[in-house]
């Protein structure tokens, strides 16, 4: 059997699922002859809403209009607590470079410390008095 004639078979069975399943409504508009449409049901009512509702959606606020106070407080909120995460963040990494460059430099003092108590040691010639191993 050809791949054409198993894409036809497949698109064939699909379109006969969606046919005769229940589920499935026309999505053409309901002429004005009844008097009221029918109450969706099921998963269409909480997908659609009534058309009173839908003409005034985007009438509710429109682009020049001022925000609530409660919708500029929640962006305060939102914006506030961002800034504060990334604050944070920003005071952890600084916190953790300056630990660690103060380790390093801890260890390089230690280093160069020891190298200079072995250089004395080592041109140490007796006559004068050696230096305090602390200094």
């Amino acid at each position: 059997m050809s791949w054409t004639h198993l894409v036809f078979l497949s698109l064939l069975a699909t379109l006969l699922i969606l046919t005769f399943s229940p589920g499935v409504r026309s999505a053409s508009v309901a002429d004005g002859r009844e008097g009221k449409a029918a109450e969706p049901k099921g998963s269409a009512r909480r997908v659609f809403m009534p058309e009173a509702d839908a003409a005034n959606f985007f009438k509710k606020r429109s682009r020049r209009s001022a925000k609530h106070e409660a919708e500029v407080l929640a962006e305060q909120r939102v914006r506030l607590s961002a800034d504060e995460r990334r604050r944070e963040y920003y005071d952890e990494q600084r916190n953790e470079f300056e630990n660690y460059v103060e380790e390093e430099r801890d260890e390089q003092d230690e280093r160069t410390r020891e190298k200079t108590e072995q250089w004395r040691e080592f041109h140490y010639d007796g006559l004068y008095p050696r230096y305090p191993r602390g200094w």
